[in-house]
Protein backbone atom coordinates (compact mmCIF):
# COMPACT_ATOMS: atom_id res chain seq x y z
CA UNK A 1 0.00 0.00 0.00
CA UNK A 2 2.42 2.47 0.92
CA UNK A 3 4.76 1.61 -2.31
CA UNK A 4 1.55 2.06 -4.63
CA UNK A 5 1.39 5.63 -2.50
CA UNK A 6 4.83 6.68 -3.50
CA UNK A 7 4.60 4.97 -6.49
CA UNK A 8 1.77 7.65 -7.38
CA UNK A 9 3.06 10.52 -5.68
CA UNK A 10 6.29 10.12 -7.96
CA UNK A 11 3.57 9.69 -10.90
CA UNK A 12 2.19 13.25 -10.07
CA UNK A 13 5.55 14.74 -9.05
CA UNK A 14 6.92 14.05 -13.01
CA UNK A 15 3.22 15.45 -14.98
CA UNK A 16 3.54 17.87 -12.45
CA UNK A 17 6.96 19.05 -13.33
CA UNK A 18 6.12 19.16 -17.07
CA UNK A 19 3.42 21.96 -15.93
CA UNK A 20 0.34 19.93 -15.66
CA UNK A 21 -2.01 21.83 -13.67
CA UNK A 22 -4.24 18.87 -12.12
CA UNK A 23 -1.15 16.96 -11.51
CA UNK A 24 0.07 19.82 -9.40
CA UNK A 25 -3.37 20.88 -7.92
CA UNK A 26 -3.87 16.75 -6.69
CA UNK A 27 -0.72 17.19 -4.89
CA UNK A 28 -1.58 20.68 -3.09
CA UNK A 29 -5.10 18.66 -2.20
CA UNK A 30 -2.90 16.05 -0.57
CA UNK A 31 -0.47 17.95 1.67
CA UNK A 32 -2.39 21.63 1.96
CA UNK A 33 -4.59 20.66 5.35
CA UNK A 34 -1.65 18.89 7.09
CA UNK A 35 0.93 20.90 6.43
CA UNK A 36 -1.47 24.09 7.33
CA UNK A 37 -1.93 22.12 10.91
CA UNK A 38 1.82 21.94 11.08
CA UNK A 39 2.53 25.57 10.67
CA UNK A 40 -0.27 26.38 12.96
CA UNK A 41 0.78 24.23 15.16
CA UNK A 42 4.65 26.56 15.06
CA UNK A 43 3.02 29.82 14.52
CA UNK A 44 0.14 29.90 16.14
CA UNK A 45 -1.59 32.35 13.45
CA UNK A 46 -4.19 31.13 11.40
CA UNK A 47 -3.80 34.35 8.88
CA UNK A 48 0.43 33.50 8.87
CA UNK A 49 -0.16 29.69 8.27
CA UNK A 50 -2.34 30.38 5.11
CA UNK A 51 0.13 32.68 3.77
CA UNK A 52 3.21 30.29 4.47
CA UNK A 53 0.86 27.28 2.34
CA UNK A 54 0.55 29.55 -0.36
CA UNK A 55 3.90 31.28 -0.98
CA UNK A 56 5.83 27.07 -0.63
CA UNK A 57 3.03 26.32 -3.16
CA UNK A 58 3.77 29.11 -5.74
CA UNK A 59 7.32 28.54 -4.92
CA UNK A 60 6.84 24.99 -6.15
CA UNK A 61 4.89 26.09 -9.14
CA UNK A 62 6.94 28.82 -10.11
CA UNK A 63 10.34 26.18 -10.06
CA UNK A 64 7.86 22.68 -10.77
CA UNK A 65 10.61 21.46 -13.63
CA UNK A 66 12.83 20.50 -10.74
CA UNK A 67 9.79 18.78 -9.15
CA UNK A 68 10.48 15.67 -10.78
CA UNK A 69 13.82 15.47 -8.52
CA UNK A 70 12.16 14.80 -4.98
CA UNK A 71 12.56 11.66 -3.75
CA UNK A 72 10.05 12.70 -0.60
CA UNK A 73 7.98 15.33 -1.18
CA UNK A 74 6.34 15.18 2.31
CA UNK A 75 9.68 15.59 4.00
CA UNK A 76 10.74 18.16 1.08
CA UNK A 77 7.62 20.16 1.52
CA UNK A 78 7.63 20.56 5.58
CA UNK A 79 11.38 21.26 5.88
CA UNK A 80 10.90 24.20 2.74
CA UNK A 81 7.78 25.28 4.99
CA UNK A 82 10.10 25.35 8.28
CA UNK A 83 12.87 27.68 6.43
CA UNK A 84 10.19 29.46 4.72
CA UNK A 85 8.64 30.54 8.60
CA UNK A 86 12.19 30.87 9.96
CA UNK A 87 13.39 32.99 7.50
CA UNK A 88 10.09 35.34 8.29
CA UNK A 89 10.53 35.43 11.73
CA UNK A 90 14.28 36.70 10.56
CA UNK A 91 12.93 39.30 7.87
CA UNK A 92 11.14 40.62 11.12
CA UNK A 93 13.33 40.66 13.61
CA UNK A 94 15.55 42.83 11.00
CA UNK A 95 12.81 45.83 10.24
CA UNK A 96 12.18 46.14 14.28
CA UNK A 97 15.67 46.69 14.42
CA UNK A 98 15.43 48.99 11.56
CA UNK A 99 12.93 50.76 13.76
CA UNK A 100 14.73 50.94 16.35
CA UNK A 101 17.92 51.89 14.96
CA UNK A 102 15.91 54.84 13.21
CA UNK A 103 13.66 56.08 15.97
CA UNK A 104 16.97 55.89 18.52
CA UNK A 105 18.51 58.39 16.53
CA UNK A 106 19.23 61.56 18.74
CA UNK A 107 17.83 64.50 16.93
CA UNK A 108 20.42 67.10 18.52
CA UNK A 109 22.75 65.85 16.77
CA UNK A 110 21.61 66.79 13.40
CA UNK A 111 21.31 70.58 12.03
CA UNK A 112 19.02 70.15 9.74
CA UNK A 113 15.76 71.75 11.62
CA UNK A 114 13.62 69.75 8.72
CA UNK A 115 14.85 66.59 9.63
CA UNK A 116 14.24 66.67 13.17
CA UNK A 117 10.77 68.08 12.94
CA UNK A 118 10.25 65.07 10.41
CA UNK A 119 11.52 62.81 13.33
CA UNK A 120 10.26 64.10 15.92
CA UNK A 121 6.68 63.96 13.67
CA UNK A 122 7.08 60.24 12.70
CA UNK A 123 8.37 59.07 16.24
CA UNK A 124 5.00 60.62 17.43
CA UNK A 125 2.84 58.75 14.80
CA UNK A 126 4.79 55.21 15.57
CA UNK A 127 3.98 56.12 19.12
CA UNK A 128 0.41 56.65 18.09
CA UNK A 129 0.10 53.42 16.10
CA UNK A 130 1.76 51.58 18.77
CA UNK A 131 -0.66 52.83 21.42
CA UNK A 132 -3.51 51.61 19.37
CA UNK A 133 -2.75 47.68 18.80
CA UNK A 134 -4.54 45.39 20.85
CA UNK A 135 -3.40 45.10 24.33
CA UNK A 136 -1.17 42.06 24.55
CA UNK A 137 0.11 42.63 21.32
CA UNK A 138 1.03 46.33 22.38
CA UNK A 139 2.57 44.62 25.90
CA UNK A 140 4.74 42.11 23.71
CA UNK A 141 6.00 45.38 21.21
CA UNK A 142 7.35 46.86 23.87
CA UNK A 143 8.52 44.50 26.14
CA UNK A 144 10.46 43.28 23.37
CA UNK A 145 11.19 47.06 21.45
CA UNK A 146 11.35 49.31 24.64
CA UNK A 147 12.87 46.89 26.98
CA UNK A 148 14.95 44.87 24.76
CA UNK A 149 13.40 41.37 26.50
CA UNK A 150 14.05 38.29 24.43
CA UNK A 151 11.28 36.01 23.10
CA UNK A 152 11.25 33.49 25.88
CA UNK A 153 11.85 35.95 28.43
CA UNK A 154 8.30 37.85 27.32
CA UNK A 155 6.98 34.40 27.23
CA UNK A 156 7.46 34.05 30.97
CA UNK A 157 6.59 36.67 32.32
CA UNK A 158 3.01 36.99 30.19
CA UNK A 159 2.64 33.09 30.80
CA UNK A 160 2.12 32.98 27.03
CA UNK A 161 4.24 30.80 24.57
CA UNK A 162 7.47 32.05 22.29
CA UNK A 163 5.26 31.38 18.94
CA UNK A 164 2.48 33.88 20.30
CA UNK A 165 5.42 36.31 20.83
CA UNK A 166 6.51 35.96 18.05
CA UNK A 167 3.19 36.29 16.52
CA UNK A 168 2.06 39.17 17.63
CA UNK A 169 5.31 41.00 16.91
CA UNK A 170 5.15 39.69 13.56
CA UNK A 171 1.24 41.21 13.62
CA UNK A 172 2.44 44.20 15.66
CA UNK A 173 5.17 44.96 12.86
CA UNK A 174 2.61 44.38 9.75
CA UNK A 175 0.38 46.86 11.49
CA UNK A 176 3.05 49.28 11.75
CA UNK A 177 4.01 49.06 8.24
CA UNK A 178 0.28 49.67 6.84
CA UNK A 179 0.15 52.77 8.95
CA UNK A 180 3.38 54.44 7.95
CA UNK A 181 2.24 53.66 4.55
CA UNK A 182 -0.70 55.91 4.82
CA UNK A 183 1.32 58.70 5.96
CA UNK A 184 3.73 58.21 3.68
CA UNK A 185 3.33 62.40 3.15
CA UNK A 186 6.35 62.62 5.08
CA UNK A 187 9.83 61.88 3.55
CA UNK A 188 11.64 59.98 6.69
CA UNK A 189 8.32 57.67 6.45
CA UNK A 190 9.06 57.17 2.64
CA UNK A 191 12.66 56.44 3.55
CA UNK A 192 11.74 54.77 5.92
CA UNK A 193 9.42 52.49 3.64
CA UNK A 194 11.85 52.21 0.91
CA UNK A 195 14.78 50.57 4.09
CA UNK A 196 12.15 47.80 4.42
CA UNK A 197 12.16 46.58 0.73
CA UNK A 198 16.28 46.50 0.93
Amino acid sequence: MLAQTVSHEKALLLLASKADENAFSTLFHLYKHKLYAYLLRLTESEMLAEDIVQDVFMKLWNDHETLSEIDNFGGYLFRMSKNHLVNHFRRMSHETLIISELFLVNPSSSNHTEEIISLKETEKLLEDIIDKLPAQQKSVYRLSRHEGRTHDEIANLMKISPNTVKNHIVQAMATIRTQLRRHSDTLLVMAFIASLKK
